[in-house]
């Protein structure tokens, strides 16, 4: 561990002690922030209130820079109708992301996953659930909020919020603290606790993409770098027309997504918290 890391743990540790209010130290501490993850750091110091603010804005919001609002629609039942199609959804996220594999549970890292509905949505009813409910697992991911939590607790600015409204890490500024992991309600976050390079087959890397460190966390990113050239998300582009997946521009009232919202009834996941997803589910 360098210097300049230990430096920020130590600051970190003593921020602890006054709570969650750590980020404002770090927003006289930290500099060097560039223009989006400046605005990342101004959402998120309206804290609490503005997120009750925010959550009564719902979507209509427009990303600060383009306007752009980036969502998804996951059709669980399109998934049921395929069972081999979240897998490989995994699989392609995972591959173009380089996510190392470890067969220890605890070390595991993951993007995209299949969790129980019951571990899904958690505030909603349980009761006499149907069948397929029962045996059928949901595909999951980063729900890149409109009012993220993690954004607003990370201590240097290593989560950010992007023109698109897209949370990103900054893997060179993460030091390891986990307060985002602490901040996410959804558990989307993995931390690198061994030297991700050893979980990966280096003869079958995507040159394209960055493999990470040990000590860093890491999560979905709606394949940023892919839209930035002109493509889709992997594991929506693994669905092929099957319809079990949309992405677009939530802003954009004739886009394709607005258009499945608007035919389907969606649930997401707590929204209860007021982060305001942009991942939606029909069920």
């Amino acid at each position: 561990m360098d210097k300049k890391r230990r430096e920020f743990l130590k600051i970190v540790g003593i921020s602890t002690l006054a709570g969650l209010g750590a980020p404002a130290v770090f927003d006289r501490l930290v500099s060097g922030s560039h223009p989006v993850q400046a605005r990342a750091s101004a959402t998120g110091a309206q804290g609490g209130a503005g997120g009750q603010q925010a959550a009564a804005a719902g979507h209509s919001q427009a990303a600060a820079g383009t306007g752009k609002r980036y969502g998804m629609v996951i059709d669980v039942r399109k998934f049921k109708q395929y069972p081999d199609l979240a897998r490989e959804c995994v699989r392609v996220c995972h591959a173009v992301h380089n996510v190392p594999h470890f067969p220890d549970r605890k070390e595991e890292i993951k993007w995209i996953w299949q969790t129980p509905y019951t571990s899904a949505f958690t505030e909603h009813s349980h009761y006499y659930r149907d069948e397929d409910l029962e045996q059928n697992q949901v595909l999951v991911l980063c729900n890149h909020c409109d009012n993220p939590p993690c954004v607003r607790v990370c201590p240097t600015k290593a989560t950010f919020r992007n023109e698109d409204g897209i949370v990103e890490m900054d893997y060179h500024r993460c030091i390891g603290c986990r307060f985002c992991m602490a901040g996410c309600p959804y558990g989307a976050r993995s931390f690198n606790w061994r030297d991700p390079r050893q979980g990966l087959d280096m003869n079958n890397l995507n040159r394209q993409f960055p493999t990470r460190m040990r000590g860093v966390v890491e999560k979905c990113n709606f394949c940023v770098e892919r839209l930035g050239r002109g493509q889709i998300p992997a594991c929506v582009e693994a669905t092929g027309n099957t319809g079990a997946m949309y992405f677009g521009d939530l802003n954009d009232p004739d886009s394709e997504i607005r258009r499945v919202l608007k035919e389907n009834f969606t649930i997401q996941r707590k929204p209860s918290l007021g982060t305001l997803p942009s991942v939606f589910f029909i069920i």
